[in-house]
This record gives C-alpha cells, sequence and structure tokens, in this order.
C-alpha cells in the first residue's frame, strides 16, 4: 500500500490535453528561423504542415503528384484521409509553393515519390515520430515549451485563426475533414475560450 502511494503519477510534471495552436508571432518566428538555417525541407514541411490542416500520419504519406501538377505547384489539393477514409480539401499559399517547390527542386524529387522521404533507410518517408521530433525541435528555437507542443499544434493552428476571424464554425468542420460539428468544437476547445472571452468583456 505504501509503495503505491508513494509511486509517482504516470502524468505528474507533464501538460495533458490538447497540444497548444500557434501564435501568428509564432508562426513567423519559426518560419524566419528556418530561413535564416537555410532549412529548406523543414521549411517547406512547416509551411505545408499549417496550410494542409492534416493529421500527421497524412502529412508525411504526402507524394509530390499530390501538390503538384506537371512542373506547377497546385493552389489547392484533395487527400484522401487515412483515419476517417474520406477526402479534404486544403490549399498552398504562395509562401507554401515557394517553399515546396524549392524542396522538390533541391532534392531532386519525381512525381511518385514521397515528398519528404525519410533519411533512414527502413522507411520510405517521415515516420509520425520523426515530424514529431522535428516539432519540437521547431518550438524550442523560439523559446516556446516543447511539452506544450505537438503536431496537433500544427493542424490546429491555422484552423484556429480561421475560426477566431471568422467565428465560421462549418468552414473549419470542411478544413479539418470532420464528419461531425461537435468533433470540431471539441477540437478547437472553442466553448471554453469563447465563454471566458465572453466573460472578460462583461464589466460588474
Amino acid at each position: 500500500m505504501e509503495n503505491a502511494q508513494s509511486r509517482m503519477p504516470w502524468n505528474k510534471g507533464k501538460l495533458i490535453g490538447q497540444k497548444s495552436p500557434l501564435k501568428l508571432k509564432e508562426i513567423w518566428a519559426i518560419r524566419i528561423h528556418l530561413q535564416v538555417g537555410k532549412r529548406i525541407r523543414d521549411l517547406a514541411l512547416f509551411n505545408l504542415a499549417i496550410d494542409s490542416k492534416l493529421r500527421g500520419c497524412d502529412l508525411v504519406n504526402l507524394r509530390v503528384r499530390d501538390v503538384t501538377h506537371g512542373n506547377q505547384m497546385l493552389t489547392r489539393a484533395m487527400v484522401m484521409q487515412r483515419k476517417t477514409q474520406r477526402p479534404v480539401q486544403f490549399e498552398l499559399t504562395e509562401p507554401t509553393r515557394e517553399a515546396v517547390a524549392a524542396w522538390i527542386a533541391k532534392a531532386k524529387l519525381k512525381a511518385d515519390d514521397y515528398l519528404f522521404p525519410s533519411r533512414l533507410s527502413a522507411s520510405p518517408h517521415v515516420s509520425t515520430r520523426q515530424y514529431a521530433r522535428v516539432v519540437r525541435r521547431w518550438v524550442k528555437a523560439i523559446g516556446l515549451d516543447p511539452a506544450a507542443y505537438g503536431t496537433h499544434s500544427m493542424r490546429r493552428t491555422k484552423a484556429t485563426l480561421i475560426y477566431r476571424r471568422t467565428k465560421n464554425l462549418r468552414a473549419v468542420q470542411l478544413l479539418l475533414g470532420h464528419s461531425k460539428l461537435e468533433s470540431t468544437v471539441r477540437y478547437l476547445g472553442i466553448e471554453v475560450d469563447d465563454a471566458l472571452e465572453i466573460s472578460e468583456q462583461t464589466e460588474i
């Protein structure tokens, strides 16, 4: 009994629950860090992660042909989500198209190649675990606590910014590829955020 009480809980000292999305200034801080360091692959991966709002497993499985048509970068792309088997569309903004095109050229990738091939011979593309490590490096490089951020931070970032600007839940649901609006509400944690915002604006 004494041993059970003295045993440290698995989550002691760890942040649990949803990972935080990045703020706009943090997005730019990471971009500048990667640009200055000439991290061409990482910049392409980061920009595409933010724009696509894809889960890590779908992001690392992208092939060159998913975001290009011939030698041209697509402005919009569509992929089938592995988790839900539902198609989801996403936009590629100009900075993302430029970063991804630069990476494809540098790595000499062909249409059927994985967009982010692994440097390990055992895997054809970057694994979700490798991607998670890369995300930790990004947030740590700009002084954020890596325990508070993860691959889902990348997925949540643009969706959260869009919701805050538009309050259009249905649009965010479509962009995230959720089948139920309730999933989007839970995913963004907006009920709590909105309640606090209303409370802060209410003077008594």
